[in-house]
C-alpha cells in the first residue's frame, strides 16, 4: 500500500474540517511537506502577519505580492526563496497549483476581491479585519467560505488573546446576570476635509492603478492615500469603526452570541452631514451608532441595545460605577451592563468587575494561551478549528459595517432585514449596502 501524499492529506483534512465539501486544494509545492502560502500586502500589517504566520513550523512562505515593490523588500529578505509578484490576479494565475493558503493583509477594500479569488481556488485565507468594506461583500465572503470548504480566519488577533476569552467566559458564567446593555468605544479618528487637489508623481515601485484596484479612478496625492491614511476615505477604508468595530465588537459578540441587529441610529458632527464634499469622501471625525440585537440567553430582554462611540466620545462616566473619582475610562474598549454589576473590558486589556471591590476573590478562569496566527495553520492541516472564521466574522463585520450606512443618514433609525440585506423603511441607505467595482475589476 502506497503512503499517502501530501495532497491526499491536505484534501482529507480539510474536508474533515469541513464536512460539506472538499476544497480544490492542488498544492505540492514545498518538498518537506509544509502548507504553501502566499502573502499579498507584504509590509506594515502584512509584515506582523507573514512573521507570525512563518513562526509556525508547518508553513512555509512560496509567494509575496505587494503593489509597492519597495514595501516588499524586507519580506524579500527574509523569504528569498519566495517568488514575488505586483499583480495578485497574476499570482494566483501562475500559483494556483502551487499553493494551498492566502494571507491578505491589504487597505481594507481590496479584502473582498482578493479573498473571493482565493476561496473559489479552494485556498485557505487568513484575511485582516475588517474582513470587508462592505456589508454586502461581508456576506459574500462567508457564502463563499462555506460552499468552498477551506479555513478561514479574520485577522481580530485579540479574539484569540487570554484577556478576550476570559472575558467571554466571566459573561457566559454569569458573574454580572444577564446583560442590559453594551456599551463600545475606541478614541480613534482619521480626519481629513475633502479631497485634496491636484495630483504628485506616482513613485517608481507603485503600481498606482493596481493599489486603487476595485476603487473608482483618483490622482496620487503624495502621503495622504498610501501606504496608511487610506483609512479616512470611503473608497478604501472604514474610519475609526472600520478600523476597530471588529476588535471591540468582537467580544459582546462572542459572549452574548449576538447575531444580525434589526435596526441601527448615527449621529455624526453636523458640519460633516452638511459638507458634501465631506460626506461623499472620508468619514466624519466622530460618530455614535446606537444597535438593537435580539435578546439572547445571555441578555435581560428580548431586544439589547449596542451603543458604539469613536473620535474621543465615551460612554457617561456616570454609568460604569467606579468607586475612585479619579479613575477614567480607556483609550477604548467595551462595558457590559448586568442585573448584577458591571464589567468593564478595555482594549487589549483584562476583565474588570465595576466597582472594582467585586473583583476581590473572583475566580478567573484558567485558560491556556492560544496563537490566532497558529490557530489558523492548525486548522488548515485537519488540527482543530479557527474561531474567528468568516461564519462568526461575517456578521459581525456586517454589523460593523452597517455603521458606516448609518452615518450617511444622521438621527434617522434604520430598520434592518438581515434576511434580505436591505434597509426597509429608508430605500435611498441601500445604495450604500452594495458597492460598484470600478470597470475590469
Amino acid at each position: 500500500m502506497s503512503m499517502p501524499t501530501r495532497r491526499h492529506f491536505l484534501k482529507a483534512t480539510s474536508a474533515a474540517a469541513a464536512p460539506l465539501c472538499i476544497p480544490n486544494l492542488l498544492g505540492g509545492a514545498s518538498p518537506n511537506g509544509k502548507l504553501a502560502h502566499a502573502a499579498v500586502g507584504c509590509d506594515g500589517q502584512g509584515w506582523s502577519d507573514l512573521e507570525n504566520l512563518a513562526s509556525h513550523p508547518d508553513l512555509q512562505v512560496v509567494a509575496l505580492c505587494d503593489v509597492d515593490t519597495a514595501r516588499m523588500n524586507r519580506a524579500a529578505e527574509r523569504f528569498p526563496e519566495a517568488r514575488r509578484y505586483q499583480d495578485w490576479r497574476e499570482m494566483f494565475e501562475k500559483e494556483g497549483d502551487k499553493i494551498d493558503s492566502v494571507s491578505v493583509s491589504t487597505p481594507d477594500h481590496m479584502h473582498a476581491p482578493i479573498s473571493l479569488k482565493a476561496m473559489a481556488l479552494g485556498k485557505h485565507v487568513y484575511c485582516q479585519k475588517p474582513l470587508t468594506q462592505g456589508v454586502h461583500e461581508a456576506r459574500a465572503m462567508r457564502l463563499a467560505a462555506e460552499k468552498a470548504g477551506v479555513v478561514t480566519q479574520m485577522g481580530n488577533q485579540i479574539h484569540s488573546s487570554i484577556e478576550y476569552r476570559s472575558a467571554v467566559v466571566l459573561i457566559q458564567e454569569g458573574v454580572i446576570g444577564k446583560i442590559k446593555e453594551v456599551h463600545a468605544w475606541s478614541n480613534a479618528k482619521f480626519p481629513a476635509r475633502g479631497r485634496p487637489e491636484g495630483e504628485d508623481p506616482v513613485p517608481e515601485t507603485l503600481d498606482w492603478d493596481k493599489w486603487l484596484g476595485v476603487a473608482p479612478e483618483r490622482p496620487f496625492k503624495n502621503g495622504v492615500y498610501h501606504p496608511f491614511k487610506w483609512r479616512a476615505w470611503q473608497d478604501f477604508g472604514g474610519g475609526a469603526i472600520g478600523d476597530f468595530g471588529c476588535h471591540i465588537l468582537d467580544t459582546p459578540f462572542k459572549a452574548l452570541g449576538l447575531s444580525a441587529p434589526t435596526s441601527i441610529t448615527a449621529t455624526v458632527p453636523e458640519d460633516w452631514a452638511a459638507t458634501e464634499a465631506w460626506n461623499t469622501e472620508h468619514w466624519p471625525d466622530w460618530e455614535r451608532f446606537e444597535y438593537s440585537f435580539p435578546g439572547t440567553d445571555y441578555t435581560a430582554g428580548d431586544t439589547l441595545r449596542v451603543t458604539w462611540a469613536d473620535g474621543g466620545k465615551q460612554p457617561p462616566r456616570e454609568i460604569v460605577g467606579f468607586e475612585d473619582a479619579g479613575r477614567n475610562l480607556p483609550g477604548g474598549g467595551s462595558l457590559f451592563i448586568g442585573e448584577g454589576g458591571n464589567l468593564l473590558l478595555p482594549h487589549v486589556g483584562g476583565p474588570q468587575l465595576v466597582p472594582y471591590s467585586k473583583n476581590r476573590g473572583l475566580k478567573r478562569p484558567k485558560l491556556k494561551g492560544r496563537s490566532h496566527y497558529h490557530s489558523y495553520i492548525d486548522a488548515c492541516l485537519g488540527r482543530g478549528e479557527t474561531s474567528s472564521n468568516f461564519k462568526f466574522a461575517g456578521p459581525l463585520t456586517e454589523a460593523v459595517q452597517l455603521g458606516n450606512v448609518a452615518n450617511r443618514f444622521s438621527g434617522k433609525p434604520l430598520q434592518w432585514d438581515s434576511a434580505k440585506l436591505k434597509v426597509t423603511n429608508l430605500e435611498a441607505a441601500n445604495r450604500f449596502v452594495r458597492r460598484d467595482y470600478r470597470k475590469g475589476w
